[in-house]
């Protein structure tokens, strides 16, 4: 079954345990947040504070998405906060396979993103060691942004990649993702779809969730 991520960027802040409760009740698998530095990317998040808080109130896996510069300075922090997932990007670090490794040496699963402009052959030597894949569709740093549909290439290399050498990463898409979008990318192979307008925009979690899984 589609794995559905809402990103948090979108949520209601004023209203953060409630909205993380409507989650749960959705039935949604992660929770997927962003962490922004205005070096990696031209925007500014949130950081440790509110994931120890999240994690307080929420057993639901937290899938940490960090748009950071040399994240290798943070992935013991992030661990330590309540993370799940760490994911990093390829272009944000000299030693890439190192700090998958210090992802795993803190306990957590790790994953590394690939932005509209970075080439799919950049990931493959680190394919066996990740537990997951995320294809950017939209360049990172800000929400509400349209999906870029040539991106769906990169999830239908993952697919095949992964199937050819038996491999076991799961494929994440993030951005523009919709009701429409998320159909495009299920047809290529994603495992975990993340939305963050698309999902927010609706009272009821419920349905953006079923939609989302093509139920």
């Amino acid at each position: 079954m589609m794995k559905v991520a809402p990103s948090l960027l979108s949520c209601d802040f004023t209203e953060l345990k409630e909205e993380v409760k409507k989650l749960e009740v959705a039935g949604v698998d992660y929770i997927h947040y962003d962490v922004m530095d205005g070096r990696f990317v031209p925007n500014i998040s949130f950081g440790l504070p509110i994931l120890e808080q999240l994690r307080r109130i929420t057993d639901l896996t937290i899938d940490t998405h960090l748009m950071i510069d040399e994240p290798e300075k943070y992935v013991e922090d992030f661990a330590a906060a309540g993370s799940d997932i760490i994911t990093i990007h390829v272009e944000s670090t000299r030693h890439l396979h190192r700090v998958i490794q210090q992802i795993k040496q803190a306990g957590k699963k790790a994953g590394v993103t690939l932005n509209p402009g970075t080439h799919i052959e950049q990931v493959l030597p680190v394919l066996s060691e990740v537990d997951l894949v995320l294809v950017m569709t939209v360049n990172p740093g800000f929400g509400g942004q349209s999906f870029i549909t040539e991106m769906v290439d990169k999830v239908r290399y993952l697919n095949d990649f992964r199937l050819q050498h038996q491999l076991k990463f799961e494929i994440e898409v993030d951005g523009g993702i919709n009701a429409e979008t998320a159909a495009i990318c299920r047809e290529a192979g994603a495992d975990v779809l993340v939305a963050g307008s698309f999902f927010f925009k609706h009272d009821d979690f419920n349905e953006p969730t079923t939609r989302l899984r093509g139920e």
